[in-house]
């Protein structure tokens, strides 16, 4: 990379802890911010997967960690803020992008799916935001990225709790944007279309939905978890310091055609 790019895009120098990061677009970001020169955090709950994850990483010179932890509680988002910091220190850039999917029929969904949703997708971002933001913002730079869904924007195909969720995390990045201002702290988010991942593979077994789902592209295709990478590494560093409150999509041009 030559110094220009360097300036513009490298993380050398940066630590990273993304949420998610062991699988689908979560995996995605944490490669390439790894890839970039970030130290970077690994978050999920299975140790397996972190474990893949990071090997694959360290194979290729990354600097990368795992912890496993649950997003499911206060407690737990409270215990897991705190142990993302001890293998590279507190975190330059934060990525939200762990999150669960219940869709029941509407008129069935229990007070339980709306609050297991509502915390893992909406309260983790916000408390692990509020916890490391202040940091950032004494150190003068600090990148918080969340992972949203068209569903924040319309609703279709049963959007339910989980298109709520992404509604909130979309308030709370503009929240976030207007309460960093000026700190040198910005906060943005990625807004996926249909993206090959685990998350959505019961969807996945039918082949009709999916071709009719990349039909509704402009660009002919589903998204993958590689499709965010450069647009990771953008928000992630310091070319993106003029960038904060807004809601970036890379669907293909889903949600504009």
């Amino acid at each position: 990379m030559n110094q220009y790019l360097a300036d513009l895009f490298s993380l050398e120098g940066r630590t990273a802890v993304v949420t998610g990061g062991s699988s689908g677009i979560g995996r995605g970001i944490a490669t390439a911010l790894a890839r970039a020169g970030a130290s970077t955090v690994i978050v999920a709950r299975g140790d397996a997967r972190i474990t893949e994850t990071v090997a694959e990483l360290t194979r290729t010179g990354c600097r990368a960690a795992g912890v496993v932890g649950d997003l499911s509680s206060r407690e737990g988002i409270r215990a897991l803020a705190e142990a993302a910091t001890e293998p590279f220190g507190e975190p330059d850039i934060l990525v939200n992008s762990a999150g669960i999917n219940i869709r029941p029929p509407f008129a069935e969904i229990t007070e339980d799916d709306w609050d297991a949703t509502m915390t893992v997708n909406a309260l983790a971002p916000f408390l692990l935001g509020q916890r490391y933001a202040t940091g950032m913002a004494d150190r003068g730079f600090g990148r918080l990225i969340h992972v949203s869904s068209q569903q924040a924007h319309r609703a279709f195909v049963g959007s339910g709790v989980y298109g709520v969720s992404k509604g909130a995390v979309e308030s709370l990045m503009r929240s976030e944007a207007e309460a960093w201002g000026g700190t040198g702290v910005t906060s943005n988010t990625l807004v996926p279309g249909f993206v090959l991942t685990p998350l959505n593979a019961r969807l996945q077994e039918d082949p009709e939905q999916i071709a009719a789902l990349a039909a509704r592209t402009m660009i002919g295709r589903n998204g993958l978890p590689a499709d965010f990478a450069a647009a990771a590494v953008f928000l992630a560093g310091v070319g993106s310091s003029y960038v904060t409150g807004q809601s970036l999509f890379i669907d293909g041009g889903l949600s504009v055609h």
